[in-house]
């Protein structure tokens, strides 16, 4: 379970950066459709606020995962 929430958290975490510095900066245009907030429709226009909350979210699961691991070694 823990590789899993690493593994999700992580990608969160690239799409989340990923969507805020194309967005911003326009980098990557090769990347266009990579990103999560890029296909759906009801995100558009709010690709910025989209792209910080799956980031943050990856960091949730990423948090998640760090105390799984902290419960496991006390047991």
């Amino acid at each position: 379970m823990k590789a899993i929430l690493d593994v999700a958290g992580w990608l969160l975490v690239v799409q989340g950066v990923g969507g805020v510095v194309n967005t911003l900066l326009g980098w990557w245009r090769w990347a266009h459709d990579l990103l999560l907030v890029n296909h759906l429709p009801f995100l558009q226009g709010r690709e910025i606020f989209a792209s910080i909350v799956i980031g943050v979210l990856g960091l949730a699961l990423l948090s998640a995962s760090a105390s799984m691991s902290g419960k496991a070694d006390r047991t």
